[in-house]
């Protein structure tokens, strides 16, 4: 009781993290909550519960196999699509990519940065892998990006980034450019706007050192 009491006192979870909703053990992403329910070691009571009632793709535990079936059916990918990322290397290693389809007035960005990535020092951080979402929580664009020099710290526990991840990862000017087209929306730079306009307004923690890491200039009146 005393480890479990000091471990409640020093980790200071966040409500962000994905939570398992059967045990509700706090994951540090959501690579790490996967493993925890079909990874090669999984928790032996979640992972009989989550194999007859959870979604693979989103992680969701539905009430009954029933649910879940209606639930896969209008899940973020078609079902045919859905059962090849029931392996695990495939899902993380996928480039979600709506930005075709999508012209969102709200868009969340987030980044994630890993270490040792260049410098004199060996201090940098540039991104390895950024995510667009819309104001549904719908997925618009997500990719791995190559760091332009060989990262020494993947930071998986938070990051859920490995190695292999990045070998056929998007460069930053390719990801830059998906990002441009959502964030801007066929729109000239000079004429964003917060109303009356295409574009989307931006929403995210620290975003002026996400869209720095992604060379991307938006102006900080459409942004959140």
């Amino acid at each position: 009781m005393e480890h479990l009491v000091e471990h409640m006192r020093t980790s200071y979870h966040s409500v962000h993290e994905p939570t398992c909703r059967i045990c509700k053990k706090h994951c540090r992403s959501f690579e790490s909550l996967r493993e925890h329910l079909i990874g090669p070691l999984p928790k032996e009571e979640c992972k009989r519960i989550f194999s007859n009632q959870g979604c693979k793709f989103c992680l969701v535990i539905l009430n009954n196999p029933d649910e879940l079936r209606l639930h896969q059916e209008i899940c973020q990918l078609p079902s045919g699509v859905l059962a090849q990322l029931a392996n695990l290397s495939i899902f993380d290693n996928l480039t979600i990519d709506n930005v075709q389809i999508r012209g969102p007035q709200v868009a969340a960005l987030a980044c994630k940065m890993v270490g040792g990535g260049g410098g004199s020092d060996g201090s940098l951080d540039p991104c390895a892998r950024v995510c667009l979402i819309d104001e549904y929580e719908s997925m618009i664009f997500h990719t791995y990006v190559k760091p332009p020099t060989p990262a020494t710290n993947y930071r998986y526990q938070t990051t859920g980034i490995r190695a292999e991840y990045l070998s056929e990862a998007l460069l930053l000017s390719q990801a830059q450019r998906k990002i441009q087209d959502v964030l801007y929306n066929r729109e000239p730079m000079r004429k964003l706007r917060p109303t009356d306009g295409k574009a989307s307004i931006l929403v995210g923690h620290t975003l002026d050192r996400d869209l720095s890491l992604l060379q991307i200039n938006f102006p900080a009146t459409m942004m959140r």
